[in-house]
């Protein structure tokens, strides 16, 4: 797993597995299959290991806090990460999703998944108050998602705390409560103004 995790599918060979692994390509291809079927394997048991640990664990918590304690857990893997490695499945969903229909699946569903996930603490947090009702649970729970994922293609190549946290913190803020105000839409139709109406016209 950790060979396909640090270099991705395309740049391991055969030969880098076998060797990991102690055992001959003739070997490797006896108790595995091909290459593909291997990726999936680490693939599937890598999603096993810490994705799905980590929203079991944390589904325990008050919901604002398990939000926050995903987002944390994610910064401090990624800083410590030296060999800047990533998240196997952001990067599974960069470079095979788009041209291998059965990790396309594998990825949708495990990006469902924890988008569910976020959608539930959200709902369980405006239900007691912890988090702002302004903003609708499902919308929150994909913009989560949306910056997690960017949160961990950020440092492949930035992987300092700061910029880490700060791309983190804003989407953490509007989960807040108080008087903050939802943020206005980006595709929100405008209406033009007088200098522009006067220059149509």
């Amino acid at each position: 797993m950790n060979c396909f995790w640090a270099q991705g599918f395309e740049q391991t060979s055969v030969r880098d597995l076998a060797e990991r692994m102690g055992i001959t390509g003739a070997s490797l291809y006896n108790a595995f299959g091909d290459k593909r079927s291997l990726y999936r394997r680490a693939f599937v048991y890598y999603l096993a290991q810490t994705v799905r640990d980590r929203v079991v664990r944390l589904e325990k918590l008050p919901p604002l806090t398990a939000i926050r304690t995903f987002f944390e857990e994610i910064i401090d893997r990624s800083v410590d990460d030296e060999q800047r490695r990533g998240c196997m499945l952001v990067n599974t969903a960069l470079e095979l999703a788009p041209y291998d229909a059965e990790f396309q699946k594998l990825v949708a569903e495990e990006f469902s998944f924890i988008e569910a996930f976020f959608r539930r603490c959200v709902e369980a947090g405006q239900k007691d108050g912890t988090i702002a009702a302004a903003c609708p649970a499902t919308g929150l729970a994909r913009l989560l998602l949306s910056v997690l994922i960017g949160v961990r293609i950020l440092a492949r190549t930035r992987p300092q705390r700061a910029v880490l946290e700060g791309a983190a913190s804003s989407v953490l803020a509007l989960l807040g409560t108080g008087e903050q105000r939802p943020p206005v839409p980006l595709f929100a139709p405008r209406q033009p103004s007088r200098r522009r109406r006067a220059t149509r016209e």
